[in-house]
């Protein structure tokens, strides 16, 4: 077989191998929010399925920015942005190597941690309840945050243990702002 030959034997391997490459490319952009760089529900769901199967003690958190709409309606859409850019931040600073934070969508996070006794609440609930500085303006931030042990659940899923958190995060909504439960 000539040099010729195999060349053109070769191109579509290599085409193949390229668009291969630019799908999963893709694949993994599609499973992270653009904003915030954290995974989206998808691509957090499956990843935090597998921790919670493995790790019976892990913590499973829900965070709902409070009042996010008028820091929206008062600064404009860039300062939103701003906020939720930097709640993904500490949200991640605050799981480390021991959890994975996500987006869900709007101004709603979550997160799994599995090492509890590498991360403390409080730090947070201070973390997230910090301003944020935008264009000159310091725009105040707070959260409810909502919070379940899996291996406290009957079913000890991944859905029950967001649904548990949920009622968790609006019980401490019902409590007044800047609550943690």
């Amino acid at each position: 077989m000539d040099t010729y030959t195999m060349a053109a034997a070769g191109l579509p391997a290599l085409g193949w191998a390229l668009h291969g490459g630019l799908l999963s490319r893709r694949l993994a952009t599609a499973r992270r929010d653009p904003l915030t760089g954290l995974h989206t529900r998808t691509g957090w769901t499956a990843r935090a399925e597998r921790l919670i199967a493995k790790h019976p003690g892990a913590l499973v958190l829900l965070v709902d920015l409070d009042d996010f709409k008028a820091i929206n309606d008062t600064h404009g859409h860039a300062a939103g942005d701003a906020v939720l850019a930097a709640t993904a931040q500490r949200l991640t600073a605050w799981c480390g190597r021991h959890g994975i934070a996500a987006r869900l969508g709007g101004d709603e996070f979550a997160a799994i941690v599995t090492n509890l006794g590498a991360v403390d609440l409080f730090d947070l609930w201070t973390a997230l309840d910090s301003p944020v500085t935008h264009q000159g303006h310091v725009l105040p931030v707070s959260a409810s945050v909502g919070c379940c042990l899996r291996d406290q659940l009957p079913v000890p899923t991944l859905t029950d243990a967001l649904s548990a958190a949920d009622a968790a995060m609006y019980a401490a909504k019902g409590h007044g702002r800047r609550n943690t439960h």
